[in-house]
This record gives structure tokens, sequence and C-alpha cells, in this order.
């Protein structure tokens, strides 16, 4: 029952997580995706260059920190350029993916059955993370598809209501009808 209660909760906070990105500004224009890019780009060396300062496993844990802001920035960037539903879940999937990097090479510095244990952990949280990214796709997908369904139904009852009337008439509350409901 607690199982069935932790996945409910997981769904629920990921449909509002999806309904929140419904409602998404504009994607941004040309010049400042470029820009974005830049500034990444310069952020990223700058991360690296303060890992040079480390030695052995801190150094590496360090770069693979580095990497993952980087993929996951630049996930978020493109994601505010295109807009794209796809582009939204590449940043959960990235961000499972560098959590996961960054997991396993702090496992370095251990051994043995702890390393081992280390390693399956970290595993665990990226299929943990990835599954909650498919669960967020799908979801997405059923509130895009509700929300055409609930469209096309206030579409029809709109409908319904200019067959009452006649002539010009009719044929404005159509137009009226088929502009606020996106129909052609």
């Amino acid at each position: 029952m607690t199982i069935n209660r932790m996945n409910l909760g997981r769904v629920l906070c990921t449909m509002a997580l999806a309904t929140a990105s419904l409602a998404q500004a504009a994607p941004m224009s040309k010049p400042d995706y470029q820009a974005g890019k830049a500034r990444l780009d310069a952020t990223y060396k700058m991360d690296k260059a303060a890992c040079d300062a480390l030695a052995a496993n801190a150094k590496d844990i360090c770069m693979e920190q580095a990497k993952g802001r980087d993929r996951v920035a630049q996930a978020e960037l493109e994601y505010g350029y295109t807009g794209k539903a796809a582009d939204q879940n590449r940043i959960a999937v990235v961000r499972a993916e560098s959590d996961y990097a960054v997991a396993r090479e702090k496992c370095d510095d251990l051994a043995g059955n702890a390393k081992d244990v280390c390693i399956k952990e970290a595993k665990a949280g990226e299929v943990r993370a990835l599954s909650d990214a498919k669960i967020e796709k799908k979801v997405g997908v059923m509130i895009d598809d509700a929300a055409r369904d609930t469209m096309d139904a206030d579409y029809k009852v709109a409908a319904e209501k200019c067959d009452a009337l006649s002539g010009a008439d009719k044929s404005a509350c159509m137009v009226a009808a088929k502009a606020q409901f996106g129909k052609r």
C-alpha cells in the first residue's frame, strides 16, 4: 500500500510539473539562445579550471560535476529555445545521467563490498530518476490528449448552441466558436 501511495505521489507531482510547463512563455529568441550558449561555454571553462587545482579522484569528481552542470544547463537552454516537450524531458534524462556519473565517480574512493554497494546505489538512483522521466513524459502526453479532448467537447457544445441560430447569426456564431477553440 505504501508503494502505491509513493507512486501516486510521484505521478501527481509529475502531473503538476507537466501542467506548469504548459504555461511556459514563448521560446527565447535566437540571439538570446546564442548568448546563453556562450555564457555556458565560459562557465564550463571556469568550472574545469577550478578542478585543475585538485588531484586524484577529487579532480575526477570535480570534472564530472562540471560536465554534469554543463550538460543540464545546455539541456535547459535548449528547452528554453525550442519549448518542445521532448527537450523538457531531455532535461530530466540528462540530470539523471549526470547524477549517476558523479555518484559513480565518488564510488572510486571506496574498495571491496563498500564500493560495490555504492555503485549499486548509484545505479538504482539513476534507474529511479530515468523512470520518473518516463512517467513525466507519459503524463505530459496524457495531459495534452486530455486538453485536446476537452477543447473538442467544448467546441461541440458551442457548435450545438450555434445550431439554434440561423442565417448570418449562425455563421457569425460558428466563426466565433471556431476561433475560440482553434478549429478551421
